[in-house]
Formats: C-alpha cells, sequence, structure tokens
C-alpha cells in the first residue's frame, strides 16, 4: 500500500490525469495526509507556520470551498450531499495535488538562498492548480469548463481565510489540540467517520468491478469500467473497456454506442458511422432514441446535410423538445439553404431549453446558445 502510493504521487508529475484516476481508485486518504505533513515538516521557507498548517488548511478552508464551489458552479448536487459523498476524495486528490507541488521546492530549499526559493512560489502555486484541475475533473466527473471555472475560483476561500487568519489560526489550532481531538473521537466519531465513506464506497464498488471483470463472460462489468474511464475523460482506457465488452457480447448495444459517441466526437467519422449502425440494428429507440440523432450528427459532420436531415427529422418526431436535436437540424437545414427553416430550429431550440426545468437548464444550455448565435448570423 504504502509503495503504491508513493508511485501515485510520483505519477502526477508525468501522467496527472490518469494519476487522480487512480488515486481515486486505491489512494490513501492517510497516506495523502502524511505526505503533506512531511512536505511541511521539511520545508524551511515558511517561518510563523507551524507544520501541519497546510493540512488544516487544506482540510477546513480549501477543500471545503472547492465543494462549495462543485455545489454552486457545477451544479453537482446541495452542499450537504455533496460533502458526504465527495469530501474524502477531494481532500485525498488535494493533498496529494499540494505534496507534488511542493515537492520540488522543498528540495530547491535546501540548496537555493531563501530569496530565491521564494520567487518559486508562484510556479508551484500555478501547478498546483493545474493539478486541481485534474483533480476536480475526476472527483466531480466534470466537464473541462465547469472545472477550470472551479479551480479559477477556488483561491476565493483561502483570500477570505488570509484576511481572518487571526482567527482561523486561533481555532486551528484548538482543532489540533490533543483534547479537541480526545473529544471529537468520542462524541463526534460517526459524523467525521461518515465524510470518509465517500472514498470507501468507491474504492470498493471499484474493487467489485475489476473482480467481475476478471470473468471472460462478464460484459456489463467491462461496460461500467469503461464508463468510469469515460466520465474521468480517460478516452483510451474507455476504448478498451467498451471493446472488451463488445468482443464479449457483440450485442452489447450500449458498448457500441458508446464507441460510437467517442468515435464522432474524435473526427472518426467513419467509425463512429459503423458502430451506430450496428445499434440502430440491434435498437433504433436506443438511449430515448438518442442514436438518432447521433447518426444525423455524424452525417452532418460528414457535410452529408439532407441524410443529417432525414436522421433528425425522424428523431425530433419522437423527441420533440430537445434542444441538441433542434440545433442539429438547424445546421443540416443551413447547409441545404433552407434559411427560414433552419431559424425556426433555431428558435424551437432556444424555447425548449428557456421551458425546461431549472436542474436541466445548466446541462442543456449550452445549445441554447449555440443556437441564439446561429439565429443572430442568419440573414
Amino acid at each position: 500500500m504504502l509503495t503504491e502510493n508513493i508511485k501515485l504521487l510520483f505519477r502526477l508529475f508525468w501522467q496527472p490525469g490518469a494519476a487522480m484516476g487512480a488515486i481515486l481508485d486505491r489512494g490513501s486518504l492517510l497516506f495523502a495526509c502524511l505526505a503533506v505533513l512531511a512536505v511541511s515538516l521539511l520545508h524551511r521557507t515558511a517561518p510563523g507556520f507551524s507544520f501541519y498548517t497546510p493540512l488544516l488548511v487544506l482540510a477546513a478552508v480549501y477543500v471545503p470551498g472547492v465543494l462549495l464551489l462543485g455545489a454552486l458552479v457545477g451544479r453537482h448536487g446541495d452542499l450537504a450531499s455533496v460533502f458526504r459523498r465527495d469530501y474524502s476524495a477531494m481532500l485525498t486528490c488535494t493533498a496529494m495535488a499540494w505534496a507534488a507541488a511542493n515537492l520540488p521546492l522543498v528540495a530547491a530549499a535546501w540548496v537555493l538562498p531563501p530569496l530565491l526559493v521564494l520567487e518559486l512560489a508562484a510556479p508551484v502555486t500555478l501547478y498546483f492548480m493545474f493539478l486541481m484541475f485534474f483533480a476536480v475533473r475526476t472527483v466531480f466527473a466534470a466537464g473541462s469548463g465547469a472545472a477550470i471555472a472551479i479551480v479559477c475560483l477556488s483561491w476565493i476561500p483561502l483570500v477570505a481565510a488570509a484576511f481572518l487568519w487571526g482567527p482561523i489560526r486561533y481555532v486551528l489550532g484548538w482543532l489540533a489540540s490533543p483534547f479537541f481531538l480526545l473529544f471529537a473521537y468520542f462524541y463526534l466519531g460517526s459524523e467525521i467517520g461518515s465524510l470518509g465513506t465517500g472514498l470507501r464506497r468507491w474504492q470498493h464498488f471499484r474493487r467489485m468491478l475489476e473482480t467481475a471483470a476478471i470473468n471472460p463472460h462478464d460484459a456489463d462489468a467491462q461496460y461500467q469500467l469503461g464508463l468510469i474511464y469515460q466520465q474521468r475523460r480517460q478516452v483510451t482506457e474507455a476504448i478498451q473497456r467498451f471493446q472488451n465488452a463488445v468482443a464479449i457480447d457483440p450485442e452489447e448495444t450500449d458498448a457500441h454506442f458508446q464507441l460510437g459517441r467517442i468515435a464522432r466526437e474524435q473526427g472518426r467519422l467513419k467509425d463512429a458511422l459503423a458502430q451506430f449502425q450496428t445499434v440502430i440494428d440491434q435498437n433504433d429507440q436506443h438511449s430515448q432514441s438518442e442514436i438518432l440523432r447521433e447518426l444525423g450528427a455524424v452525417y452532418l459532420a460528414a457535410g452529408q446535410f439532407n441524410d443529417a436531415r432525414q436522421f433528425l427529422e425522424e428523431y425530433l418526431e419522437r423527441r420533440a423538445y430537445d434542444p441538441e436535436g433542434l440545433y442539429y437540424l438547424g445546421q443540416a437545414l443551413e447547409g441545404l439553404n433552407r434559411q427560414a427553416e433552419a431559424r425556426q430550429a433555431y428558435k424551437r431550440a432556444v424555447e425548449a431549453v428557456n421551458t425546461a426545468p431549472r436542474y436541466r437548464r445548466r446541462e442543456i444550455g449550452r445549445w441554447g446558445r449555440l443556437a441564439h448565435r446561429q439565429m443572430r448570423k442568419l440573414p
């Protein structure tokens, strides 16, 4: 366990995305906290701070701030559920990121003058934010835009803590005292322990999936692992798992569908069309008929506007208020020089977003914005 966690820590330097995924799967919160304490203890350029201060700031200020931003900006659930589900996972990834980012600074502090070491603080901070981008994207399964927004705003709780550092330092000193720790253990142990259940449950679930994936006849386990990698943007691993599922069971329609979506996003239109054709042959109503929309998007990307229009119109007969499908239809109609009909499709896409339930607008809002932008370009 110790050796594996050390490898994960150093893996952050050359494979940050994959390393964050592995930390979430196999990392230890205890090791991550000890790594922060060890780096802080070795740091020679932080006078006036106790060696445990960085860990307390991360645990009590920075990570709660990131979780709050995840709830507000990323819309990943209400704050209470986000804390219960993601606190331990985010603290583990954040602590590992902080330790990795500060390791070079610690090494420099032992050989360089203090003033020169202080000049390295800004690059270290930027590198920590770079690693936090992968941490946020991995833990929240967030898109790149949302992850960038959360990381860029995560300095706000630190600035607030800096202004209130006097009372916060006093409180953190109490939190680190043996008397409080003893009290917390006896009276708040169950509540504090519940913050770690999210990471433990996730790692247990992942181990069960890996065990099931050993079975050469279990296509669903391979598919579920593929979804995990896909959410983390680890596309190569996701493709491999989906291909394993299809090799085990050619009738695994979901795996064909995801392989087609990945191929379309990567611009491999011929591969995407082959996968989607398999899906539509097996079930033309797959994923609430989204297979028709995906086929329309492939033909649209290929410049075959009439074929795209046919599939998209058939899709919208089944799901008339899907803004993504309406936007694609507008694009296809534009390609056919049917400007008035394209404008109507874009208008319907904007209306579909505006009339959707509030909890869905964050997810589908981009299609309304794109449609509105295209309407303004039409003559």
